[in-house]
């Protein structure tokens, strides 16, 4: 069984989470042909559900922590 590093987990999910947030938020912002045109609710709200499904997500496991070694292995 592991011992996660709680701290290390927070800091790499809320990183990933931060990079979907911003892809997501490029990809709404990408289909509007003029500034004017952008839907900035709708910009906020699908960043938002994007980053809270990464959270999710990440509860499921973070390859960065399976192969980086900085946790430690209970016996």
């Amino acid at each position: 069984m592991k011992k996660w590093n709680w701290k290390d987990w927070i800091k790499r999910a809320g990183i990933r989470a931060l990079k979907t947030v911003a892809q997501t938020a490029i990809s709404v912002i990408g289909v509007s042909a003029v500034l004017s045109d952008v839907n900035w609710l709708a910009v906020a709200s699908s960043a938002a559900l994007a980053g809270i499904l990464s959270l999710l997500t990440s509860l499921a496991g973070l390859p960065e922590l399976d192969e980086g070694g900085d946790h430690d292995d209970a016996v």
